[in-house]
């Protein structure tokens, strides 16, 4: 069975497209009819995929339909719940298919089940879309199946994804308010140099005033903006690109990680986030029965942190040599003691996996705490510096004009 892009007509005259799968063209045809669609153009996926990047086009809808980490994370808890009614694999995909809204995930699910018909493992057929199913989910899926557990290791898959991203919500909500404030913030002096500022210096040139050092120095900024903007604006975007190939570099993102985890208060958060990631991927795995080198391997690149990803490797290389977990950890000095004590604990008594839960839990809370008072602290701070400048400029403009009324006066 192939999967086929198409275009029609409806029945209320409007064009839609869309993605389905068919034994071929002439089938979908009937099958879109039946819906009163009437199809304009049918062809393969693969096909059209290929033609599109041969002839440079890009397609904007799936640009701006990717398939999010909440996405997955629903359609996983679907699937372990029609897994865990009797509902055969084969048939439990095919009702996602007809559910799914976005033609990239319904694509790629309609070729897994195809897959999976042709006698492929769930596993296999998931990792050959590595953009949309991560590695964790592979292993995890590749452990169930062989345990004969997929729809209970499915649904800790769930709510491993939900809490990954409830985490990521927590930080992309606590750093909208301050990217708004700047930007507002910018647009606002933005505005009062290159429009309000102008007009007035105007007035004071007519008057031939010997203007203060602070007005002077506020002129001078409006000028340069005014004068110089494109100049600015091309060391801005220099700057950013320099910046963005330097991290994009395997050194300079080795260094930047290092260096932002010592940073204060941000390193600080970042290394609480790592931690909650760290201990939440290893307890689903270890709990889904991944083997443990392996299970590290995979929650070393979650982390997202090239320092901490090299603690993890030395990790694996100490176990590999009859170590424990709890004990590179330690000599790392990169994990809080707390956090190495109970690993210790949980190896010792063999409730590791529980033990995990509980650091991921702690430091869960611990993050949430941190954006909240984060947040708190900083709404005052943006507001007295905004008010700060936009009062200097006020007043730079307003002192001498009040010097002109009294000297006309």
């Amino acid at each position: 069975m192939a999967v086929f892009q198409w275009t029609g007509i409806d029945a209320k005259g409007k064009d839609v497209k869309g993605v389905r799968d068919a034994d071929n063209p002439k089938l979908l045809r009937v099958l879109l009819k039946k819906d009163g669609i009437l199809a304009t153009a049918i062809e393969e996926e693969h096909v059209a995929q290929a033609r599109a990047r041969s002839a440079g086009e890009v397609d904007f809808g799936r640009m701006f339909q990717r398939v999010s980490a909440l996405d997955i994370a629903l359609l996983t808890r679907q699937l372990a719940t029609l897994l865990h009614s009797g509902v055969p694999l084969v048939e439990a995909l095919s009702a996602l298919i007809e559910q799914v809204d976005k033609p990239m995930l319904q694509s790629a699910l309609t070729q897994i089940r195809d897959k999976v018909n042709e006698g492929t493992s769930f596993a296999e057929a998931l990792e050959a879309h590595p953009k949309i199913f991560e590695s964790l989910f592979v292993n995890m899926v590749a452990a169930g199946e062989a345990s004969g557990t997929l729809d209970t290791v499915l649904e800790r898959l769930a709510d491993q994804l939900d809490a990954s991203a409830e985490l990521s919500g927590k930080v992309s909500g606590a750093l909208a308010y301050p990217a708004f404030m700047l930007l507002f913030a910018g647009t606002v002096v933005g505005f009062m140099m290159v429009v309000v500022v102008p007009k007035v210096t105007a007035i004071f040139e007519d008057f031939g005033q010997v203007l203060p050092w602070y007005t002077r120095l506020l002129i001078f900024f409006s000028n340069t903006l005014m004068d110089y903007w494109w100049l600015l604006a091309g060391v801005a975007a220099g700057t950013v690109y320099g910046f963005v190939h330097w991290i994009g570099t395997t050194e300079g993102r080795a260094t930047f990680d290092a260096k932002i985890l010592k940073v204060p208060i941000v390193g600080q958060l970042i290394l609480l986030i790592c931690i909650a990631r760290f201990a939440r991927t290893l307890a689903t795995l270890l709990s889904s029965g991944v083997p443990l080198l392996t299970a590290l391997d995979i929650t070393k690149r979650v982390l997202g942190n090239v320092e901490l990803m090299g603690v993890i490797d030395a990790v694996r290389n100490a176990i590999r040599e009859g170590e424990t977990i709890a004990a590179p950890l330690k000599r790392s000095g990169k994990f809080p003691p707390i956090v190495t004590h109970m690993i210790a604990i949980g190896e010792r008594t063999g409730q590791l996996e529980a033990m995990l839960e509980h650091v991921a839990t702690a430091y869960d809370n611990q993050v949430t705490v941190r954006l909240n008072a984060m947040t708190a602290l900083l709404e005052p701070i943006m507001i007295v510096v905004m008010g700060v400048i936009v009062g200097s400029i006020a007043m730079s403009i307003l002192m001498p004009m009040m010097q002109m009324s009294e000297f006309i006066g």
